[in-house]
């Protein structure tokens, strides 16, 4: 015999776990909210076009299987670490802010692309990547401290697995106009 249980024992139980796991949070500007969304989508981002990096310059599998490495022990380290640290948010809200894993991802992949294909393209990379540091700072998850750690952590994971392959010729990028706008050239060599 199956018995209902009351809404009100429902939503009792519910306030007592909810309050047992939530910590005090500051309501973000808007401003704040925009750096916080697009530092979320950069975070995705960048490990995506590291990885389909491998495939635009027909890296072989080596390529995705080095940047796959790097990319699982950053996150793995980084949450071990988050759980071994406990050291709370500026904002709040839970125990695991040191190191920053948005920053520690998005440094893995732009180390990933830079060690792999150059500074000409690592560079762009990494500005993405410091603007997730920065991102993570303005939404209040982080401080300066976790955003460093991050980026050490996945900047140096990065270049323990990653090797720098031969684009010799292949790839050619140069500045240029298009309608008195400034554009930036890519040519590829079969």
């Amino acid at each position: 015999m199956i018995k209902r249980i009351s809404p009100k024992v429902i939503f009792t139980l519910f306030f007592i776990f909810k309050s047992q796991f939530s910590f005090s949070q500051q309501e973000l500007t808007s401003s704040e909210k925009f750096h916080k969304t697009s530092g979320d989508v950069l975070v995705g981002l960048l490990p995506a076009l590291s990885l389909t990096s491998t495939f635009i310059w027909k890296d072989g599998q080596k390529g995705t299987l080095q940047f796959s490495e790097s990319l699982v022990s950053t996150i793995a380290i980084t949450w071990g670490l988050k759980l071994l640290i406990d050291k709370e948010r500026p904002n709040g809200e839970s125990l695991n802010s040191f190191p920053s894993g948005h920053t520690s991802i998005s440094f893995a992949s732009a180390a990933f692309i830079q060690r792999r294909y150059g500074w000409e393209y690592g560079t762009p990379a990494y500005l993405l990547a410091g603007y997730v540091g920065f991102s993570r700072i303005k939404a209040k998850k982080h401080d300066s401290i976790d955003v460093i750690a991050g980026a050490i952590l996945g900047t140096g994971l990065s270049y323990i697995f990653t090797k720098p392959f031969n684009l010799e010729n292949k790839v050619v990028v140069s500045p240029g106009f298009f309608d008195d706008s400034p554009t930036l050239n890519f040519t590829y060599t079969f």
